[in-house]
């Protein structure tokens, strides 16, 4: 590109010398790929032992504090968001020509600034080409360095209780467990910090009418959260969160789980099917029966057996809308997304119509009573078996089911609560990635947010490393350990 625009202003300075003649523009093609800016590189879920629901449906969550009516966010620049996940329509070629045709006209009637000026204002940056899609979702988890999620925030919801008013504005229906609504600050801080990746946690249900219709103003927040990420040239992972009122895994509840679930992820799949191959959609969260004896341990056959074939209704639904869809990579999870044997072992790879296009998603907090326990510990030691295995087993028990088979897995939430303990979570988080990494697994850290009005950094339940109110991380030392951990 750069040579074209050398081409263009010699021609206008001839021009402008006063040379007679016809202007002949010669193209000179530029193969080479164009810039990007270099990576400065600096959950809530549940692991192998049970702990209380409560805990964990409502990480972060103040249920008595009103829902705070907050300015709504900056928006993506018109600009910006234009080049967001560009199709494979629209070609670089095309873009070019149109530039060079607009300059031409211009040289002859302007400064050899105005030349310039047009050229850099017109072309476009490249977009999606087909190539970009032939990529495998091992490809694709082995460029992830590490990801954070925004936790408690587009996901926070009623869970059905009725307490939150459903028909209120979509701010308040991101605000309702105390977190601000979210800008594009908070993403470039995040993608500034090392971050490559972003795992954007959305509950649908809240803004779905009774025959599962999603709000036009939800989807388009959704968006633009999405489109704040994508300026920062980000992984992304899209999904389904805290639905279990309307997504059930029990035999009974199959039925209208199914035909919710196949609308949701129709209207979304529409949305974004023209986004490129760095926006992944993740089915489903922790499917589960919430509140059942088995809810953290694995669930029962027949709820294994339906986490599959919702699995395979994902697959199918996304595919079938076509664009970029068709070629996208999903991910699924276990029952639960949970990392014990028996939720592991029963999963089913969904059949797909592409292949090496589908990655599993489990969380993983461990040790449970340093990492997630209200009342746990604070110490942890990485020279101490009785610390690291339960950390190692749950990987290599992933990697030896998943990844040496060729099918990558993505530890979607992992983290440690506050306990007034940055040093020993600095070397927990160090550990982990770095084993994670070791078996080809990439890691994403739950941040649940909460910092402000209602939440500090120093109670327990908080697993926020970056305050979104204030623009700064909380935990220098964690951040740094995540990214030791994954360099």
């Amino acid at each position: 590109m750069r040579k074209r625009f050398v081409s263009l202003v010699l021609t206008a300075v001839i021009v402008m010398a006063g040379c007679a003649g016809n202007i002949e523009l010669a193209e000179t093609e530029d193969t080479s790929e164009p810039e990007t800016t270099a990576d400065t590189s600096v959950t809530h879920g549940q692991t192998e032992s049970s702990a209380p629901t409560e805990t964990t449906a409502t990480r972060g969550q103040t249920e008595s504090s009103a829902p705070t009516e907050l300015t709504e966010p900056e928006t993506v620049a018109e600009e910006t968001s234009a080049t967001n996940g560009q199709t494979e329509s629209s070609a670089p070629t095309e873009s070019t020509t149109t530039a060079a045709t607009t300059v031409a006209t211009t040289v002859v009637t302007t400064a050899v600034t105005t030349v310039a000026t047009t050229a850099v204002t017109t072309a476009a940056p490249p977009a999606t080409t087909p190539s970009s899609f032939d990529i495998t979702a091992a490809q694709l988890v082995a460029n992830i360095r590490v990801g954070w999620n925004l936790g408690n925030s587009l996901d926070a919801t009623d869970f059905g209780d009725g307490w939150l008013n459903r028909s209120g504005s979509v701010s308040s229906l991101e605000t309702c467990w105390g977190n601000p609504v979210t800008t594009k600050r908070n993403i470039d801080d995040i993608k500034k910090a090392g971050f490559n990746a972003i795992r954007i946690p959305v509950s649908w249900a809240k803004a779905c009418d009774k025959d599962y219709n999603i709000r036009a103003d939800w989807m388009a927040r959704v968006k633009e959260v999405v489109d704040y990420a994508v300026a920062n040239d980000m992984y992304i992972i899209l999904n389904t969160h805290h639905d279990e009122e309307i997504f059930k895994v029990m035999n009974s509840g199959m039925p209208e789980t199914k035909k919710a679930f196949e609308k949701i992820w129709k209207q979304i799949a529409e949305e974004f099917k023209g986004y490129n191959e760095k926006l992944v959609f993740e089915g489903l969260n922790e499917p589960r029966t919430k509140g059942s004896s088995n809810e953290w341990s694995g669930g029962t056959a027949e709820e294994r057996n339906n986490v599959n074939a919702l699995n395979q209704l994902f697959v199918d639904t996304v595919r079938a809308t076509g664009g970029n869809n068709s070629k996208r990579i999903l991910m699924i999870p276990t029952y639960a997304a949970s990392g014990e044997s028996s939720a592991m072992n029963a999963l089913v790879i969904p059949k797909d119509t592409v292949s090496n296009k589908i990655i599993v998603s489990i969380h993983v907090y461990s040790p449970w009573e340093f990492a997630l326990k209200n009342d746990g510990v604070s110490t942890w030691d990485k020279n101490k078996s009785s610390d690291t295995n339960p950390i190692t087993s749950v990987l290599d028990r992933a990697y030896n089911l998943f990844v040496s088979k060729g099918v990558p897995v993505i530890m979607g939430e992992m983290g440690t609560q506050n306990r007034n303990n940055t040093a020993a979570r600095a070397e927990w988080a160090e550990f982990y990635t770095a084993y994670a990494k070791s078996k080809g697994i990439a890691c994403f850290w739950w941040d649940n947010g909460g910092i402000g009005t209602t939440i500090k950094a120093s109670d327990p339940d908080t697993f926020a490393i970056y305050d979104r109110r204030n623009n700064k991380f909380l935990f220098p030392e964690i951040v740094d350990a995540l990214m030791r951990g994954t360099s």
